[in-house]
């Protein structure tokens, strides 16, 4: 049907550029908002009728009559009508449906994918301090992430997903000071705790291990305590290294991997840092007030002028960002997404000036935002606020010890990214169709139980008669199919996994419907095995959404 899909295409550029000389590029179906109204809908009599200056509905009908005209429309198109005020309105044969069943054999795991290009994409998520577990914010952040790698991914780019580490700043030096004051026997409620400090169990458990000496490996550091309560860069070091090991198995619990860890340390050590300040300086894009470095971002859009280098000294938190960014844009990544909580929002267009300011070249809207709200979640009907581990907020490895990796991952992505969400943990692990990845998971099962008892080769399928599959159900359910390389390209566009779950479950409850409406194992053989082959199509589909959103999909439930 996509072969089909795109020689009908073709034809209507042919038409329109007859028509308009040049008008061919214009030729695009649209999903009709009322399924009744046909299967593709084509606005272009609108948009030509003026600059030909000729009536809409006139202009329709002249194109409606040279498609019909066409042999690939007289092959696949039931019927072209034309509607309102010069709307077409295509019916395609049953016959056209079918043909999906054997492009969604025939590529399997490939179905709906766009050949490689020549481009590519740095997607930057997670980028967690190394202060504390991964929360159920970064866990949303995480399955944003590696959605939206595979979504790229499945439009041809190359992916280099990448994890930023604030290493650097304050936050490392209060959790290096609560980590000496516990090695030093002092806790949290005695006299001399700070305020600021992390209060989480696994505070104790870092000191426990730095004053028992042992050796700590990350994915890219192995770091040996001393044991010293007095040497506070061991101790620094040393926490830092434990941590990023936490994180590591936070990541690999929700089967998680990076292409490159990168420390916001190396870019003062660098001087990336220092280099980016000055270069704004020279540029003229600075000025010094109050004892503090100011770079003048209203000139590129921003609210109010930001602070670079504070009066008491040591860079504002914007600064090493526009030295990292402008790191991506030289290592080659001409397209750049940043995953962020909301949090993150006034970061924006003082990053974006900063880049402007540099002058390197980079164009406005570098890089790209996905922003997303932070995740209650409830828990027998309360909500749970505090991790006795973490201290202060429920860990990724709480939720997912709770339900599931594939639970955690699908209702994260159930929502779009800046959507208040609610995570029930009691919903994740019912088995019932108000559970959106039972529901579609049971949908996948059922399909191979069904296979299983017929028993015969699936690879036999790709050739079988198809013209049984001509019913209202087994149509219905064709055009859900049909939507999916559309609705891929769609949701990579919008950085909208949420828009995968969306579909999924659409698809299941229309592979419900059809096996409630038609038995499959029926005596026919003709008809048994064009049912077969549907239905085997329909897990074929569920399969690899699934793997976009980095859910299993599991032939037993």
């Amino acid at each position: 049907m996509l072969k089909i899909k795109q020689d009908l295409l073709n034809g209507l550029a042919a038409v329109l550029d007859q028509i308009s000389p040049g008008a061919g590029d214009k030729a695009a179906f649209e999903l009709p908002r009322q399924p009744e109204h046909g299967d593709y809908a084509i606005t272009a009599a609108m948009q030509l009728a003026k600059p030909l200056k000729q009536n809409p509905r006139a202009l329709g009908e002249q194109i409606k009559a040279a498609l019909q005209a066409q042999p690939v429309y007289q092959q696949w198109v039931q019927a072209v009508e034309i509607a309102g005020p010069g709307f077409l309105n295509l019916r395609l044969t049953p016959a056209a449906k079918q043909e999906l069943v054997r492009e969604v054999l025939g590529a399997g795991k490939e179905f709906g994918l766009q050949p490689q290009r020549d481009e590519r994409v740095v997607v930057e998520f997670v980028s967690a301090n190394p202060t504390g577990p991964l929360h159920v914010g970064h866990g949303r952040q995480a399955a944003l992430g590696d959605a939206i790698c595979h979504l790229l991914g499945s439009q041809g780019w190359q992916v280099h997903r990448e994890f930023y580490y604030n290493d650097a700043g304050v936050q490392i030096d209060t959790l290096t000071k609560s980590t000496q004051l516990r090695a030093q026997g002092v806790k949290p409620g005695d006299a001399g705790w700070p305020e600021a400090a992390y209060n989480g169990d696994y505070i104790q458990d870092i000191a426990d291990d730095f004053l028992a000496k042992k050796t700590v490996k990350a994915d890219d550091r192995e770091f040996t305590a001393n044991g010293d309560v007095n040497d506070y860069d061991n101790i620094r070091q040393f926490a830092v290294a434990y941590l990023r090991n936490e994180q590591d198995k936070d990541l690999q619990a929700f089967n998680l991997k990076f292409d490159q860890y990168y420390l916001e340390s190396s870019l003062y050590e660098s001087g990336r840092v220092e280099q980016t300040v000055q270069r704004l300086i020279d540029q003229g894009h600075t000025y010094e007030q109050d004892g503090a470095l100011w770079l003048k971002s209203t000139d590129y859009g921003d609210d109010k002028d930001r602070v670079m280098r504070k009066s008491e000294g040591g860079f504002t938190y914007f600064v090493p960002d526009v030295a990292y960014h402008i790191a991506k844009w030289e290592r080659g990544y001409h397209k750049a997404i940043n995953i962020q909580g909301t949090d993150h929002h006034g970061t924006i267009a003082r990053v974006r000036a900063g880049l402007q300011a540099a002058d390197v070249g980079i164009p406005t809207g570098y890089p790209d935002y996905v922003l997303h709200t932070m995740v209650r979640v409830v828990r027998g009907g309360e909500e749970v606020k505090i991790s006795k581990r973490a201290g202060s907020y429920v860990t990724l490895r709480d939720l997912i010890e709770w339900t599931s990796k594939d639970a955690v991952r699908f209702f994260l992505l159930s929502r779009k990214p800046d959507t208040e969400y609610t995570f029930d943990v009691d919903l994740a692990v019912s088995q019932n169709n108000d559970n959106p990845v039972y529901y579609v998971q049971y949908a996948h099962a059922r399909i191979n139980k069904i296979l299983r008892d017929w028993g015969g080769s699936l690879e036999s399928l790709s050739t079988v008669d198809l013209s049984a599959l001509d019913t209202p159900a087994a149509q219905a359910l064709l055009v859900n199919l049909a939507k999916y390389p559309d609705m891929l390209t769609g949701a990579a566009r919008d950085f909208a996994p949420h828009d995968v779950s969306f579909y999924l479950r659409d698809l299941a409850a229309s592979y419900h419907s059809y096996y409630d409406a038609e038995r499959i194992l029926v005596d026919n053989e003709a008809v048994k095995l064009a049912r077969l082959a549907l239905i085997a199509a329909t897990a074929q589909v569920l399969r690899n959404g699934l793997a976009m959103l980095g859910v299993s999909a599991p032939e037993r439930m």
